[in-house]
């Protein structure tokens, strides 16, 4: 292989960020590394995204317990990727949310994920033996929407439509427009398709644009602090995946082979894009993805290790 695999080449230590928003809201960020959001109300604590281990967790609950004395109640899931709920763990949280398509994804691709996410990320799961055997299982799902008061304060958690994955998950706190958007925005960084709809994906960032949010906490990337951020945010998002899709379809219209179409749409995109966070790392596992939606897979086929290893050589040999 040409390039190192997936981020293997990525081992420097990020600098993180832990953001007031509001007096109930925090982000914790980590220059493109997955993002955590983090709510307090009077009674409870509710963490979005968990990191990937147990061990990177702790930072997060160190820091909820320098601005608070109240206990990690709810774990909420934005989706089921393993660099986002391997760390559940470290919380010992009453609940763990997650809606159940989300839920119906472990239970079909949990474990083939968890093995392929840890071999994509070495840095990420440097402590990976605190990760405690199996998955990380919702004790609570639901369908659309549900409401959770961590006293005098709901958080609204919604499925606003496919994108990233199909249970894509956000939160949302209407009176103060703050919106914690998981993996279907990222800002100034890559989004990952492997798992995603990329004809879905863009409508669902339409919606959440509806919103009208003045902050949001991304997947990825810093956290976005007005109204005219969150626009940027949607945007960019919104332009890498109508301009990788668009490329692939146009391919595959032409009738070129896969590799042929990633080298194309790799020059296309790279201009463009490649200063943004995992963008070498992204790239065969999105372009694999659109041309097999493009080519009549609508929903996206299982990540293995195995899997991963075998396109990257291919693509990327």
């Amino acid at each position: 292989m040409s390039k190192q695999f997936a981020s293997h080449a990525d081992l420097d230590d990020k600098a993180v960020s832990f953001e007031k928003l509001s007096d109930n809201a925090y982000a914790y960020t980590a220059e493109g590394d997955p993002n955590s959001g983090i709510i307090v109300g009077d009674d409870a604590v509710m963490v979005i995204d968990t990191q990937a281990t147990p061990i990177m967790a702790q930072d997060v609950i160190r820091r909820v317990q320098e601005v608070t004395d109240k206990p990690i109640k709810y774990i909420l899931l934005s989706h089921y990727h393993a660099v986002r709920v391997l760390g559940a763990s470290a919380y010992n949280a009453q609940e763990i949310i997650a809606s159940r398509d989300t839920y119906d994804l472990i239970v079909e691709r949990g474990e083939q994920d968890k093995a392929s996410e840890i071999g994509r990320f070495p840095r990420l799961f440097r402590n990976v033996e605190s990760v405690p055997p199996g998955l990380t299982w919702p004790t609570i799902t639901f369908d659309g929407e549900m409401t959770v008061n961590l006293g005098n304060l709901e958080v609204q958690i919604l499925q606003v439509g496919r994108g990233h994955t199909k249970g894509d998950t956000i939160a949302w706190l209407p009176d103060q427009r703050i919106l914690f958007a998981g993996d279907l925005v990222e800002y100034q960084s890559t989004p990952y398709a492997g798992d995603c709809y990329f004809r879905e994906w863009p409508h669902t960032l339409d919606t959440l644009a509806e919103f009208n949010a003045e902050k949001m906490v991304p997947g990825r990337g810093p956290a976005l602090k007005s109204a005219d951020e969150v626009r940027k945010g949607l945007a960019g998002t919104r332009a890498f995946l109508t301009d990788l899709y668009s490329c692939v379809n146009n391919g595959v219209a032409a009738g070129r082979d896969l590799k042929s179409i990633y080298r194309e749409t790799y020059d296309f995109m790279k201009p463009r894009y490649a200063d943004w966070v995992i963008f070498d790392h992204c790239m065969p596992f999105d372009v694999s993805r659109a041309y097999d939606e493009a080519t009549g897979y609508d929903d996206p086929r299982i990540w293995t290790a195995e899997r991963d290893i075998e396109m990257w050589k291919q693509l990327e040999g």
